[in-house]
């Protein structure tokens, strides 16, 4: 009697630690009953009974699944590589998780389908310049659809990624050479315009120099003319002062030259 309770026990306590299980805040449970479904299992701890019960944990965080390399050919009949990553989680109440195990097969499957179908319809309607000039645009779009179409799936896109248009290869060489010239091009142009401005300066520069000289020379010119003028004046006031001694100095030279008698006012007859 006695082994047979312990075996009870030891049995009992088998069972309890078999089903016993955790659930992590990453994750939900679903807890099925003889294949049909029971309850939903929520963080924390949680038992079932082993054989008859089983849970299935469903991640619920962010993740992401590549929408993997596809040529698509455009509107302008050119063959392009897209690729774009898609990011997507399990809504974390009862409902949506239930429908993300009851309402799809393999999520993850469908969403990059459903993503590469998507990008085919939406690029095939654009030129290879306009698809590459409006990444925004098909982002927004791919977003939009499967936001749509994973409604029942109890799936939220978080967003999505438009990660390459890669055209053909002669396409890009022909674009690479574009670009080169253009490049070329504009530093051509900052070049010609550096090379001008500094023409410009310095032509501004021999301009002020030209100016200074001008001015100094001017400035001499007038210093020399007023110096002039100060000279002629004090010329003109010497010579109208002695004027007249001058001329009795040349009469008496002359008259003594002539042995002619001279009489000076005051002194007696010689």
């Amino acid at each position: 009697m006695g082994a047979f309770l312990a075996l009870f026990i030891l049995l009992a306590i088998f069972l309890f630690a078999f089903g016993v299980r955790i659930v992590r805040p990453t994750s939900r449970g679903l807890v099925e009953r003889l294949g049909k479904y029971d309850r939903f299992a929520n963080p924390g701890f949680h038992w079932i009974i082993p054989v008859i019960e089983r849970m299935y944990k469903i991640n619920i965080t962010e993740r992401m699944v590549d929408a993997e390399p596809q040529e698509i050919i455009t509107n302008d009949n050119l063959n392009a590589t897209v690729d774009a990553q898609v990011y997507y989680k399990v809504k974390d109440d009862e409902e949506s998780v239930k429908n993300s195990q009851y309402n799809v097969n393999y999520y993850q499957f469908q969403i990059v389908s459903l993503a590469r179908t998507t990008l085919r319809n939406i690029i095939g309607t654009l030129t290879l310049k306009s698809a590459n000039s409006e990444r925004g645009k098909i982002n927004s779009e791919l977003h939009k659809t499967l936001r749509a179409e994973t409604h029942s799936w109890g799936i939220a896109i978080v967003r999505t990624e438009l990660k390459q248009i890669d055209p053909p290869q002669d396409v890009q060489e022909t674009m690479n050479k574009v670009v080169k010239a253009e490049n070329e091009k504009i530093s051509a142009i900052d070049f010609a315009t550096a090379r001008e401005t500094v023409a410009d300066g310095e032509k501004r520069a021999e301009i002020k120099m030209a100016e200074g000289v001008k001015q100094a020379r001017i400035l001499e010119a007038q210093g020399e003319a007023e110096a002039i003028q100060l000279v002629n004046e004090a010329a003109e006031e010497f010579f109208v002062g002695n004027a007249q001694i001058l001329r009795k100095i040349e009469a008496m030279e002359v008259a003594l030259a002539d042995n002619a008698k001279i009489v000076i006012p005051g002194l007696g007859h010689s």
